[in-house]
């Protein structure tokens, strides 16, 4: 697994008109190549009467799967540049579909291309990315002396503290980046002089806006 990767925050879609051509960028994260497919014909059903739907995605933690699809437009200028914008923003399991409705006034390659990235850069930026980090949970119990000391500390340390329980002792939910389990570890002995009981409640993904 990896540590942390970007990707879309979520569905949606975003539209530009270039020379009386409206471009819908549509947005979506996938996880296998059957549920891009499957998107990129819902897009293409839903918009049956659009001159295109071209369309682009990047798949997998190696990003092992990458497709690009010029649906009708010249070759490279409509499937590959939404891929490219894909790579450079550096987003894993990502799909998107770029519906061109023809204006009447041809772009040229070079106006297709900026026109296709363009689109997506913006849809982008409407859904938001995310940055997914591997984060180890733990749970620390310690007695209601160390409560105060301890918040403090975890609220101004990297950690993410998410909840605190008020039971028979204090419970403490902290979320850990994967890789600094140890450390963190050894930092909650020090400061609780081995007098806190300490839980690892395994690993998760939890996304943070970008």
């Amino acid at each position: 697994m990896l540590n942390s990767y970007f990707t879309v925050k979520s569905d949606g879609s975003d539209e530009i008109v270039i020379q009386k051509s409206r471009f819908i960028g549509h947005v979506k994260r996938v996880e296998t190549e059957e549920e891009a497919q499957a998107f990129i014909s819902e897009i293409k059903k839903r918009h049956h009467d659009a001159t295109h739907n071209c369309s682009a995605y990047m798949i997998g933690e190696q990003n092992l799967i990458q497709k690009a699809n010029d649906d009708g437009e010249p070759s490279g200028t409509a499937g590959v540049p939404i891929l490219e914008v894909l790579k450079k923003k550096d987003l894993k399991d990502t799909a998107v579909v770029v519906t061109r409705y023809f204006g009447g006034i041809k772009l040229g390659a070079g106006g297709l291309i900026r026109a296709y990235s363009s689109t997506t850069s913006q849809a982008l930026e409407t859904t938001g990315i995310v940055k997914r980090q591997l984060m180890q949970k733990f749970l620390i119990t310690v007695d209601y002396a160390l409560l105060g000391k301890l918040e403090n500390q975890l609220r101004n340390s990297p950690h993410l503290l998410k909840e605190i329980g008020y039971q028979e002792n204090v419970e403490f939910s902290v979320y850990v980046e994967s890789g600094q389990e140890e450390a963190f570890t050894e930092w909650i002995v020090d400061l609780t002089s081995d007098q806190a009981e300490i839980t690892a409640q395994g690993n998760s993904y939890l996304e943070i806006d970008v």
